[in-house]
């Protein structure tokens, strides 16, 4: 008797795997969503900036990355009503169209604010007759300047004063103090002794402020003009690692520094 044989197995059906290719109109619509949702939050909550002067040392330096959060500080404008904007206060670092030139944008930090009395003696701030403490404050070597450091000054004597400010700023000194108007505010830069301010171009308009530094998330290695020359260095040396360029290209010890 023959032994029965074993069922033949069928053969396996060959899997094909199949590349799905997106169509023309897939990928418009989501290069589409992605330009979007960029413009969305370019207008209304960040926006990258670099430093490009030494203005706000050693708070800001150059060749720092800022993104500003224009979520808190901007103009409450038709969405005030659904974006919970903030009053700009005093001591706020802030981005603001600059009143001279509206489309270029420059840092300052807010010392005047609506209804405040401002005044400079040997560059040191006093509001509404109180002297400021301003530990961010840095002074820097420069030539003494009269109009700079004894602010409001009765003469004009800095050729960098814009004159329609000149004529203005005279309306609102009262007793030797500047009093800010509503709706305008009085900005001076860090480095106290190196910033065109609100001293040379006049007060900002709370319409053209962008918004608040929120952090650096980069910083390139970038000299400034106000660094000490140093005498050269005749010692020798090697050239540097591929490893050493990169790491002295940028201050990595600025990345994602939080501005205050």
């Amino acid at each position: 008797m023959e032994a029965a044989s074993a069922p033949v197995a069928a053969p396996a059906a060959h899997s094909h795997a199949h590349l799905v290719f997106p169509n023309l109109l897939d990928t418009f619509r989501s290069l589409l969503s992605i330009i979007v949702i960029a413009l969305f939050v370019m207008t209304f909550i960040a926006q990258p900036f670099r430093i490009p002067s030494e203005s706000m040392e050693r708070t800001l330096l150059v060749g720092d990355f800022l993104l500003v959060n224009k979520f808190v500080l901007g103009p409450a404008g038709h969405w005030g009503w659904l974006l919970p904007y903030e009053p700009v206060q005093r001591g706020d670092i802030v981005v603001f169209h600059f009143p001279l030139d509206p489309s270029d944008h420059v840092v300052k930090r807010v010392v005047g604010v609506p209804g405040d009395r401002i005044r400079l003696q040997n560059g040191v701030v006093s509001i509404n007759g109180v002297k400021q403490n301003e530990p961010y404050v840095v002074f820097e070597g420069a030539q003494p300047d009269a109009f700079r450091d004894q602010f409001p000054a009765r003469l004009y004597t800095d050729p960098g004063v814009d004159t329609h400010w000149w004529l203005q700023m005279r309306t609102n000194v009262r007793d030797g103090e500047l009093v800010v108007p509503p709706g305008v505010y009085f900005v001076l830069g860090d480095n106290r002794n190196h910033s065109r301010d609100s001293r040379y171009w006049g007060f900002v308009p709370r319409s053209n402020i962008v918004g608040l530094p929120l952090l650096i998330y980069f910083s390139l290695q970038e000299p400034s003009a106000t660094d000490a020359n140093t005498l050269p260095d005749d010692r020798l040396g090697h050239e540097k690692s591929p490893l050493d360029t990169v790491m002295s290209f940028a201050r990595w010890s600025r990345t994602f520094r939080v501005v205050h």
